[in-house]
């Protein structure tokens, strides 16, 4: 009897220290049934989250540090508001003692908040009572990052303050008209000119064709993060090694000014190493190829020097990135040398903030300065495409994506390792469409040591996303509330939900958002809950929605004028094979072959046949379809539905203009199929170059489709 009792209480206190931690015990998978976490999935969970439980007692001294930890502190770390509204702040001081609290703003202005009246029970805190006094923050408080300071017996505290846009209202979307533009994944949209895969003049030219001959507003693209730079790159855009720094391997050669001032004989060794890649082939692209061979042109390219000129923007473009910019310059240099497994490094390498790495750095100055140079080159060239596409008129020009992680051995996990947590990886739980969960390898921030520096690797990373952006897709924008957190060695189902500082999160990505004019696009798919789309909403962030997901809780297909106002809709999706794929049920076939599937495919062939068959004769009612067309005419009435939506946005998959079949990525996948790696083709699978775009065909209707006049 004793030691039933004694188990009970060990369980409720771990539900209340997972509680204090934001770890959820249970939750409600996509079809709404209740699901019970393994507690030791629990424990696992919370070790990574930096809490003790390795026993009984251990669990319970965990949870009185988690719930003395505020009292502790004179301030909390960092404090993040909502413009337009007062906000409390709590000070703890020895119990008795005065406080003088004050505000110094970004201006250099000061502002001295009220106390508040507010009572609240002292606390022994190790020894000593511990008082709270309440300060209230004035509503018109200026957007921007702040510093709150308090001065008391214990010594002057001071804690990031950041006030944040009560709404996100983008210039873009002022005049309340439809906005539209292409979606790609730009490596696969190669040009004549390019090397073997789509680069930023692609890019550029893409969103000048479009905009001025289609009326285009925006060109939406795959995340441009960098990559490690070692044989095998990894292909996804969704795992790379940073997703502060774009990835070099983007650049356009002969765009590089200095390229005008290489020798006769110079410029032809480079016009040899690239013409190999401009080969017309359907055959799947080949990352590694390109950048040996750009890598080599650079280092022909570098050895012109720099001008006077040229040399200033480049010091300012170093000085302004700082720290972030040399810390990841120091860990290519260093992956070029020991391997791109920081973890495999001599233990004395391992600290980025380590006198043997300060060292490292005098003695192998030059090839940091490489990679410093490259990512000057790159945020030209970014720099360049956006100018571009504002030029013929786009509302947003170029539309950025945000990948929801890093690779675990890479140089984001090196240099910001003490605030990501260890022995855990995020991934998203079991659903309709990855029945067996997904695991993405990636590690996580660990939520208390973010705030415990103002989240200013969050902030940094937005800002040089943001720089040259008319807006930003956040992928997996739940990401931002609750994360699906892997224990390291079990699969990707047995997680479970870890809720996040979503008020902190979302606030910054709007205050940044604000400040470089930029709209933000939510990938709001999957299990969503309610409140997170309608407080998402209330801050001005775009939804996501996709035709073939939009179904009401009865599971029935929802008329395009039910659809919400507030997003991004389109057809297709990056995760899912193009129009024409997924008419053929090419998702399906993929994960036959694959065997992920959880029930026979002749099931699943015909839940998808009669999905897609209830789409088809929803635009066959509305006399968009009949009932002998093609495939192509089908492509065009299921975009006419989409363009029947209130949607703010509308984007049309590159892909589907061509009458492309197969799809970039099937999650849930790494080498079993080509993820990341599949060339624009047409439907008989023959490449389609940048070149080819403006004759073809289907052009014309899917814009009438869509409500634009070509």
């Amino acid at each position: 009897m004793a030691g039933a009792a004694s188990g009970d209480l060990v369980s409720s206190v771990l539900v209340e220290l997972a509680r204090a931690y934001g770890v959820s015990v249970d939750y409600r998978d996509q079809s709404g049934a209740h699901v019970e976490v393994d507690p030791e999935v629990v424990r696992d969970v919370l070790v990574a989250l930096g809490a003790d439980t390795s026993t009984d007692a251990a669990i319970q001294r965990s949870l009185a540090e988690r719930r003395l930890a505020p009292w502790r502190c004179t301030l909390p770390p960092t404090l993040v508001v909502t413009g337009g509204r007062y906000a409390q702040v709590p000070v703890h001081v020895p119990h008795g003692s005065a406080v003088r609290v004050w505000i110094e703003l970004e201006d250099g202005g000061i502002v001295e908040p009220a106390q508040s009246n507010r009572w609240v029970d002292p606390q022994e805190v190790d020894g000593r009572l511990v008082g709270e006094a309440t300060f209230v923050l004035p509503a018109d408080l200026p957007l921007g990052w702040h510093a709150l300071k308090a001065l008391s017996d214990d010594g002057l505290a001071e804690c990031v303050l950041v006030v944040t846009p009560e709404r996100l209202q983008p210039t873009a979307l002022a005049a309340g008209a439809r906005l539209w533009g292409f979606m790609t994944q730009i490596y696969s949209v190669r040009s004549r000119r390019s090397w073997g895969i789509g680069d930023l003049m692609d890019l550029a030219d893409l969103a000048s064709w479009s905009g001025q001959v289609l009326g285009a507003h925006f060109t939406l693209v795959n995340p441009l993060h960098s990559a490690n730079l070692h044989s095998p790159m990894v292909p996804s855009p969704y795992l790379p090694t940073t997703r502060r720094f774009p990835n070099p391997i983007y650049l356009r050669i002969e765009a590089i000014p200095e390229y005008a001032y290489l020798s006769a004989k110079d410029r032809k060794a480079v016009r040899r190493l690239g013409k190999p890649l401009r080969r017309r082939s359907a055959a799947l692209l080949d990352r590694d190829a390109t950048w040996r061979a750009k890598s080599d042109a650079l280092d022909i390219i570098r050895s012109v020097g720099l001008t006077p000129g040229r040399q200033a923007q480049y010091d300012a473009f170093v000085l302004r990135e700082g720290d972030g910019l040399v810390d990841f310059a120091t860990w290519c240099a260093m992956a070029d040398q020991m391997g791109i497994c920081w973890r495999d490094w001599p233990e004395h390498l391992r600290d980025p903030r380590s006198p043997e790495v300060l060292q490292w750095r005098l003695d192998h100055a030059d090839a940091i300065e490489r990679s410093l140079w490259m990512q000057w080159l790159v945020d030209e060239q970014l720099e360049a495409t956006q100018r571009a596409s504002l030029d013929v008129g786009m509302s947003a020009g170029i539309i950025h994506d945000l990948a929801v992680g890093v690779t675990s051995d890479g140089a984001d996990a090196w240099r910001l390792q003490d605030i990501m947590a260890s022995g855990v990886s995020v991934g998203a739980p079991p659903d309709m469409y990855n029945q067996l969960g997904q695991d993405w390898a990636q590690p996580p921030w660990d939520p208390t040591a973010l705030a415990n520096v103002g989240y200013r690797p969050y902030a940094e990373m937005l800002r040089t996303v943001l720089r040259h952006a008319g807006g930003i897709r956040i992928d997996h924008v739940l990401g931002l509330f609750r994360q699906w957190w892997i224990p390291s060695g079990r699969p990707a189902g047995q997680g479970t939900f870890v809720y996040l500082d979503h008020e902190a999160l979302v606030g910054i990505l709007a205050l940044e958002a604000h400040r470089a004019g930029a709209l933000v696009i939510g990938e709001d798919l999957g299990t969503v809950e309610p409140w997170v789309q309608e407080a998402l909403f209330q801050r001005g962030i775009l939804g996501t929605s996709i035709l073939w997901f939009e179904r009401g809780d009865d599971g029935q297909i929802r008329a395009p004028e039910q659809w919400r106002s507030d997003v991004l809709a389109s057809v297709a999706v990056h995760d899912l094979p193009p129009t024409a794929g997924y008419l053929r049920g090419e998702h399906v076939r993929i994960r036959d072959e694959l065997g992920l599937l959880t029930q026979p495919v002749e099931r699943e062939r015909e839940n998808n046949e009669r999905e897609t068959r209830e789409w088809i004769d929803l635009a066959r009612e509305r006399g968009w379809l009949e009932d002998d067309a093609d495939e192509a005419a089908t492509i065009v009435a299921l975009h006419r539905v989409v363009g029947a939506s209130p949607a703010r946005l509308v984007g049309v998959s590159l892909p589907d203009l061509v009458g492309d079949v197969r799809a970039q990525n099937q999650p849930g996948t790494d080498q079993e199929y080509p993820n990341w790696r599949v060339p624009l083709c047409d439907g008989a699978g023959r490449a389609v170059f940048l070149d080819d775009l403006p004759s073809r065909a289907l052009a014309a209707p899917l814009l009438r489709a869509i409500g634009r006049t070509p």
